[in-house]
C-alpha cells in the first residue's frame, strides 16, 4: 500500500471516529456483560425459589427473589413476589417503593402512582419517590396532570434531587441541573455518584416530556456507564440498565 493510500485511510478513519464513538457510547454494556448479569440473577432466582419451597413464609426470600426477577426484566413475577411480602406482612405496604417500580414497568401506572403516594407517608423527604410518582401520572394522564399532582416537600434532600425535582416541575432546564452540580464542586467520587442520578432522571425526563428518545438515550447511556453505578450495582443502576435497554429497543423498532 503506498503512502497516499495510507494517508487517505487515516483521514477517513478520523472522519468516522466521532460517529463510531457516539454509536459506541449508546451501548454502555457489551453483550457479554449483560449475559453475565443475567446469569447471576437467574442463579439467584433459582436458589431462592428452592429456599421458598422450604419456607413459604420467609418475607426476606420473596424480597430477594423479587429483586432478582426485576433485574432480569421479569416484572410480573417481581410484582407477585413484592405483593406476597405485603400479604405476609401488610405493614410493609407503606414502605414498598419497589412494588411501585414493578407496576410502572408493567404499565400499571395508576397502581404505581398510588404506591409512590403511599410511600410519601413513610418518607416525606425522598424526592426520587416523587419523581417516580410524576412519571407514573405522566404516563397515565399527561404533563399537566403530573405537574399538578407533584408531591410537596419541605425538608432538604440529597443532591441532585432538589434540582431534578425542580426540573420535573418545569422550573429548571436539564442544562441548569448539570450547571448546579458543577457549581457545587463536589469531591470527585461524590460528584460521580451525583451524576449517575442526574443522568438517569434527565434521560427519563427528556424521553417523557420532550419526546426526545435519541437525546434521552445518551443520558441513560452515561448513567449505565457511570463508575459509581457499575461498581455498586445498586437497585437503581439495575433500573437504569433496564430502562436504557427498553428505550433502545423502542428506537430500533421505530426504525423498522
Amino acid at each position: 500500500m503506498n503512502s497516499l493510500n495510507k494517508t487517505s485511510l487515516f483521514y477517513l478513519f478520523l472522519s468516522i471516529l466521532p460517529f463510531y464513538t457516539e454509536a459506541s457510547s449508546l451501548f454502555p454494556l457489551a453483550d457479554h456483560d449483560v449475559s453475565i448479569i443475567n446469569q447471576k440473577f437467574s442463579e439467584q432466582e433459582r436458589v431462592l425459589s428452592l429456599r421458598i419451597k422450604e419456607n413459604q413464609n420467609d418475607i426476606s426470600l420473596y424480597s430477594k427473589r423479587g429483586d432478582a426477577r426485576l433485574f432480569l426484566g421479569k416484572f410480573s413475577d417481581s410484582r407477585d413476589d413484592y405483593e406476597k411480602m405485603i400479604q405476609l406482612n401488610p405493614r410493609l405496604n407503606e414502605s414498598h417503593w419497589r412494588l411501585g417500580i414493578a407496576y410502572f414497568y408493567l404499565s400499571d401506572f395508576n397502581k404505581a402512582a398510588r404506591q409512590f403516594e403511599i410511600y410519601h407517608n413513610y418518607d416525606s423527604v425522598d424526592r426520587e419517590n416523587g419523581i417516580w410518582r410524576f412519571m407514573s401520572q405522566y404516563k397515565e394522564s399527561g404533563l399537566d396532570h403530573a405537574r399538578k399532582g407533584l408531591l410537596s416537600y419541605e425538608k432538604s434532600d440529597r443532591p441532585p434531587y432538589p434540582w431534578l425535582y425542580s426540573m420535573f416541575a418545569g422550573v429548571l432546564s436539564s442544562g441548569e441541573v448539570f450547571q448546579k452540580i458543577k457549581d457545587e464542586t463536589f469531591p470527585e467520587k461524590y460528584e460521580t455518584r451525583v451524576l449517575f442520578h442526574a443522568n438517569l432522571y434527565v434521560g427519563i425526563y427528556l424521553e417523557l416530556t420532550e419526546e426526545s428518545p435519541h437525546e434521552a438515550l445518551q443520558y441513560l447511556s452515561r448513567a449505565v456507564s457511570n463508575e459509581y453505578g457499575k461498581n455498586s450495582g445498586t437497585y437503581m443502576w439495575q433500573v437504569a440498565r433496564l430502562h436504557h435497554a427498553k428505550l433502545l429497543r423502542s428506537i430500533k423498532k421505530s426504525r423498522n
